[in-house]
């Protein structure tokens, strides 16, 4: 094993399988062997790893196996002067819950005092310069033998290469490196990570040509990173994405385990409230990308509140600029409120027919007052289907409605990041009149046929038609998979 000093050019550390830790401070002209100083290591075993310091030239570290003796310890050594003395880090009388005989051992290219070693049976960690260790364990990496560790700084990432398992690669250090005396003793504690970008949209193809992998992709969303001391088990544990101007954008499900946590928001607003059809909403079934610009992060665990603040930026890709995207959020905006608007005026048409419906079957055939009720349902439902389509088949059936016409704008904003077209913006302003009108219609229908209607149901003493008020919940935020629910079960 041979490691050259990144500090002081002519340095070189070896490691041989016969137990000699040779240095040379000459670019090799004489070398110095210092595997005597190295009290309780063996003469005659493997130095399986060094690795010169890249923050003190006087600094290294060695890893020794014995396995082939039938010693299965893990043994890791430190010096700070050039090989003179020697701290165990790692030694059978202490070995600090590490498990298998050592083949690597790294020191983080940021922080000094953060180690990797890669044994027989895992990776291990140490965040105070190897005085204490815990096994890495995120997702399902397995219990494998790692035999070397590459730290890719550009990416903030850690590369692990195994013996039988391939190559892993920890995504992102950046809330490893954060950890500090303060962090672990605290409650719970926000950690930062790197850089969240939106990515480009994009899908299909196979840019790889004959070369073509399969493998995971990165998490598209803004990753969320903090740190429990413990699990968390009673109380509330909720985590609230909210806009620069304070309002809530999304709500997260929070894990409660302990250790490093991540949560990943989609860096979407809700998607539309849309009225129900006898077909879906494809495009409306997610909500607007958030423009560029500072969120706020807020979790409540139990009675304690903390925040921190993330910045969403731009794929440095990309052609449009942040205010292209503000434009574009805007518009999408604009049309989820007119699906919020138009699902409150369908509310409003469906509890007038089911009310309708309700009392004329209370009424017996051919009574004057269930004829007037039955024509009043058969009007609703007139202004309803102008607002939404009452055949599968979209434009196969020539029954797209103003709900279909919406959906195909909503979805022609958000396949673009970019500004918006000029024709987009004028169909926005189309729609909302042709809703104004259907509004205008219904208006017609409750200060007449309605109101001649309740008045003779008011006579008869049955009660009169409540026109629900309505809401819109586009506007304040609901459930992400409200949409996709309420039209799953249109299809029923």
């Amino acid at each position: 094993s041979i490691s050259e000093s990144p500090k002081q050019p002519g340095l070189i550390w070896v490691g041989t399988d016969d137990g000699n830790v040779q240095i040379t401070r000459d670019d090799g002209k004489t070398w110095n062997n210092v595997a005597a100083n190295i009290k309780g290591m063996s003469r005659d075993s493997w130095i399986s790893w060094v690795q010169a310091s890249a923050f003190d030239a006087g600094t290294a570290y060695v890893a020794n196996d014995r396995h082939t003796f039938g010693d299965m310890a893990p043994y890791i050594y430190k010096t700070t002067d050039f090989g003179k003395t020697w701290t165990a880090l790692v030694s059978p009388a202490n070995d600090k819950s590490l498990r298998g005989y050592v083949h690597v051992i790294r020191e983080d290219s940021e922080k000094p005092n953060l180690l990797y070693a890669g044994t027989e049976f895992g990776l291990w960690m140490s965040n105070d310069g190897g005085s204490n260790w815990a096994q890495f364990k995120g997702n399902d990496y397995p219990a494998v033998a790692v035999r070397d560790i590459a730290l890719q700084n550009r990416d903030k990432s850690l590369v692990l290469a195994t013996h039988g398992r391939g190559i892993w690669v920890i995504d992102d250090i950046t809330p490893l490196r954060a950890l500090d005396a303060k962090t672990l003793d605290s409650n719970v504690a926000f950690l930062p990570t790197r850089m969240i970008q939106q990515r480009i949209s994009a899908s299909g193809g196979w840019a790889e040509g004959d070369a073509s992998f399969s493998g995971p992709n990165p998490k598209s969303g803004a990753d969320i990173a903090y740190f429990q001391k413990s699990r968390h088990l009673f109380g509330k544990l909720k985590i609230e994405v909210l806009g620069a101007d304070g309002k809530l954008i999304d709500t997260l499900p929070a894990s409660v385990r302990r250790g490093i946590n991540h949560v990943y928001w989609s860096m979407r607003a809700q998607p539309p409230r849309v009225p129900k059809a006898a077909q879906i909403a494809f495009s409306s079934t997610q909500g607007p990308r958030v423009p560029p610009g500072d969120y706020t992060v807020r979790m409540t665990k139990d009675k304690d509140v903390s925040d921190t603040t993330i910045h969403v930026g731009l794929d440095r890709r990309v052609s449009f600029t942040a205010a292209d995207r503000q434009a574009q959020y805007d518009a999408a905006l604009k049309v989820r409120d007119i699906f919020g608007d138009m699902s409150t005026l369908a509310d409003k048409i469906n509890s007038v027919r089911a009310q309708a419906s309700a009392k004329a079957q209370k009424l017996a055939a051919g009574n004057a007052l269930r004829k007037q009720l039955e024509a009043l349902d058969d009007k609703a439902d007139a202004i309803r289907k102008n607002i939404v389509a009452t055949k599968e088949g979209g434009a196969i059936t020539g029954e797209e409605r103003l709900r279909e016409h919406t959906d195909s704008l909503y979805g022609a904003i958000m396949s673009y990041d970019g500004k918006p077209t000029a024709y987009q913006l004028a169909r926005i302003e189309s729609l909302q009149r042709e809703l104004g009108d259907i509004e205008k219609q219904f208006s017609d229908l409750q200060s007449g046929d309605l109101a001649t209607s309740n008045a003779a149901l008011k006579q008869a003493g049955l009660g009169e038609i409540d026109v629900a008020s309505g809401s819109n919940p586009a506007s304040s935020g609901g459930p992400a998979s409200a949409n996709l629910l309420q039209a799953l079960r249109a299809l029923r």
